[in-house]
């Protein structure tokens, strides 16, 4: 099978490598489309010098094959379904895993292929093998939305962190592809009103015209009515501080956007202490998570909100184009689809 491999930053390089024999317990996806996120950008640019590396961690596509013991459990995929796909690997022994906290498993993620190469997700690629409980059948969705799977995934994990009830009145900080999905997910789950904030003046408008009650710069946040949820997409002190700015007394802050080279913001101590402010982070996502998200691909009840999310879409053969892509600003999401 064809496998993209990140080299060196900005070189890409297409290998052949057997495709993968599976397990008792695992299942064979040929993978229909790849989604590049922040994640992929930053291997392909080198701001993540790690190589050679095969990227790729939002993946949809079809079963081919299932592992004997998998193929007796009742409400396992099934060869010809399709499936979104959970990457993350998960130890299952370490203390947070044991805890039911496996989103932040202690075990280090990531693998080594056949011609030692890193795994991370492999998703550019023709073929991937997964733990059966890690492909989630979505029905007749559509494949480049199946492949949203994962960062929808970390989406609803961010709204349970939230504690996230009908009618709260949200404030989402940032307009990229995460946020967007935020604020998609909160329309579905019938928030009273839904605020972005972001500086870019065409993304404020492509939130409106997605249903946002109100898009406004971080220096007009006071202005509107102060939200009981704050999701913080952007990993930024100021959009930390913009997002006290939006909230309400006794409101919730997500820090869902994070980088490891990303500045300390100021926690304002006594103003959490006096408003009974909780500011929690939300990372990756359980399985829990999956199975809301692959229920809510499955209904289609969002497919026409997550349409506008595509940016481009590109053959593998074109993956080099499309890590290129998708490294530049502003762009929601590139997807490969391997043909």
């Amino acid at each position: 099978m064809r496998i993209a491999l990140v080299t060196s930053p900005g070189s890409v390089e297409m290998s052949d490598t057997p495709v993968p024999e599976i397990g008792e317990d695992d299942v064979l996806v040929r993978i229909a489309a790849c989604g590049l996120c922040t994640m992929e950008a930053k291997l392909y640019t080198g701001e993540m010098p790690v190589y050679p590396v095969a990227a790729g961690h939002e993946v949809s596509g079809r079963i081919e094959r299932v592992g004997a013991r998998a193929a007796a459990l009742e409400d396992a995929p099934a060869v010809g379904d399709l499936v979104t796909v959970d990457l993350l690997t998960r130890c299952g022994t370490c203390r947070n895993c044991r805890a039911g906290d496996s989103a932040v498993c202690a075990s280090p993620q990531g693998s080594l292929l056949p011609d030692g190469s890193i795994s991370m997700g492999a998703g550019l690629s023709e073929y991937v093998r997964v733990p059966a409980a890690h492909a989630w059948p979505v029905g007749d969705a559509d494949p480049v939305h199946a492949a949203m799977g994962e960062p929808l995934a970390c989406v609803v994990h961010s709204f349970r962190r939230a504690a996230f009830r009908p009618g709260d009145r949200v404030a989402v900080v940032g307009a990229g592809f995460m946020g967007r999905l935020h604020l998609l997910l909160a329309q579905h789950e019938q928030a009273r009103s839904v605020t972005v904030v972001e500086t870019d003046a065409e993304r404020r408008q492509a939130a409106l015209a997605a249903g946002a009650d109100q898009a406004v710069t971080p220096q007009n946040a006071r202005e509107l009515p102060s939200a009981d949820v704050v999701f913080v997409t952007i990993a930024s002190p100021e959009a930390i501080a913009t997002a006290f700015r939006a909230a309400a007394d006794g409101a919730r802050i997500v820090l869902f956007g994070g980088s490891h080279d990303t500045p300390d913001a100021v926690l304002p101590g006594y103003e959490v202490h006096r408003r009974q402010l909780t500011v929690t982070g939300s990372y990756s996502q359980e399985p829990a998570d999956w199975r809301t998200a692959a229920a809510l691909l499955r209904s289609g009840v969002l497919a026409s909100r997550l349409t506008p999310l595509i940016t481009s879409r590109h053959e593998l053969d074109d993956v080099e184009k499309a890590l290129a892509e998708s490294s530049r600003s502003p762009v929601y999401r590139v997807f490969v689809e391997p043909r």
